[in-house]
């Protein structure tokens, strides 16, 4: 427990050395709200919906390859996001509610509530010591591990506010800082256990639909309803540069999506008319246009591949959207290399890490998700049992599995390709 927790102030440290990130930054600090760490046991309730990996309502009609289900939500379930390393996943719902759970039998781990609207964004720190939610409601609500025994304990950390609602919610890829992107136009970024406030964004206009770290931890880039792009700098209010639709070029009618390349030396970003605009981060222009949609429909996700393993060069990009296209971009030639389909609108985009660096994962309003081959566009599997629209999901146990969440009220758990024989 010593050398590890060393591991983390050195990584701490680091973490402040890259990012120029310190006390000296903080604006303000959010109190905590009274809230009581929770009961252990507090909530069984739903127990007896579990256990039954097709448990779910008609299941016997319904044609369903998952390997375990839960269902303690009463409403959609909007996200869900699996433990770096462990078998659990956090999920949160229109019932106003997130829940921790093992996805290897279903069991209801901690209930966690406080929310007064829909839980829209869930995720965990870098480490996994620490789940978040965010919500309708503006809250952001955190809880973190008890003991190092294992992940069973959870308590009550604090309530952090600010936004007026939660549309994004991401952690640091190397520490534990918090970034939320609100319906208000602004970006907030927190640090975590203490609460403070690092920074507030405002730059933008509309709401803040997509947001996130560059994948080496050095930047922030957001996009919003107006169609305003901008890189940030976690160290200044200010933006480090800014696109806008004043620029004819960059005209998508609103900024739906984003993505970054594993070497955060490029940003693709898609738009709510169907436009990809592949943008350079280092010299804050734009570099070319990609057109492989159809005109009209919404860019609603955006994924990048890393083919190499290496984490350098432009990389393969992955773009779906409501035409139910996936389009597979090479971004070293700026080419289409294949376009694969879903029945339906296409909601979320996974990219499977090494050693399967080579598949994606595709959710879809059509009910099912799909692994693909990147290098080829083979479909490799498909994932069925949902009875509505796949809203969102996530990778888990190094790629092996895929837990979606749904607008039936279930999350599913698939392993992401056929067992080998």
């Amino acid at each position: 427990m010593d050398t590890r927790e060393h591991e983390h102030e050195q990584e701490r440290d680091e973490i402040q050395e890259d990012q120029f990130i310190t006390e000296d930054d903080v604006l303000a600090e959010v109190q905590d709200d009274g809230d009581h760490p929770m009961d252990d046991d507090e909530e069984n309730e739903a127990a007896d919906t579990l256990g039954d990996m097709h448990a779910g309502p008609s299941s016997s009609t319904l044609e369903d390859n998952s390997v375990q289900s839960f269902h303690a939500h009463k409403a959609s379930v909007f996200t869900v996001a699996v433990h770096p390393t462990e078998p659990l996943a956090v999920s949160g719902g229109e019932d106003d509610l997130g829940y921790v759970w093992d996805i290897t039998d279903g069991e209801i781990i901690v209930k966690l509530t406080g929310h007064t609207d829909s839980v829209t964004c869930v995720g965990w720190s870098h480490d996994g010591e620490i789940v978040s939610t965010g919500g309708m409601d503006g809250k952001i609500r955190l809880w973190r591990r008890v003991g190092q025994e294992n992940y069973k304990n959870w308590e009550f950390l604090t309530e952090l506010q600010g936004p007026d609602e939660v549309t994004v919610l991401r952690w640091h890829p190397k520490g534990n800082i918090l970034l939320a992107g609100s319906n208000d136009s602004t970006l907030w970024l927190w640090q975590l256990p203490s609460g403070n406030t690092m920074q507030v964004f405002a730059g933008h206009i509309g709401a803040v639909n997509c947001a996130s770290f560059t994948p080496d931890g050095k930047r922030i880039v957001s996009a919003c309803q107006d169609g305003t792009f901008i890189l940030w700098d976690p160290r200044s209010p200010n933006p480090v540069f800014k696109l806008t639709p004043e620029d004819a070029r960059f005209n998508l009618d609103g900024i739906t999506s984003l993505g970054v390349n594993a070497s955060s030396t490029l940003a693709v970003v898609g738009g709510a008319a169907g436009g990809l605009i592949v943008i350079s981060l280092s010299k804050g222009e734009i570099v070319t246009a990609l057109g492989g949609h159809t005109d009209g429909e919404s860019i609603e996700a955006i994924e990048f591949v890393d083919l190499t393993g290496s984490a350098s060069g432009p990389g393969v990009a992955v773009t779906g959207a409501t035409d139910g296209k996936v389009c597979i971009w090479d971004l070293q030639t700026m080419r289409l290399r294949s376009t694969v389909n879903h029945e339906d609108p296409v909601t979320t985009l996974l990219a499977v890490p090494s050693p399967k660096n080579h598949l994606f994962v595709s959710g879809s309003a059509d009910k099912t998700l799909k692994t693909w081959d990147a290098r080829t566009g083979t479909l490799l599997k498909e994932h069925k049992g949902h009875q509505g629209p796949v809203l969102g999901a996530s990778l888990g146990l190094g790629g092996s599995v895929v837990v979606s969440a749904g607008d039936d009220g279930a999350c599913l758990v698939y392993t992401t390709e056929e067992e080998e024989q």
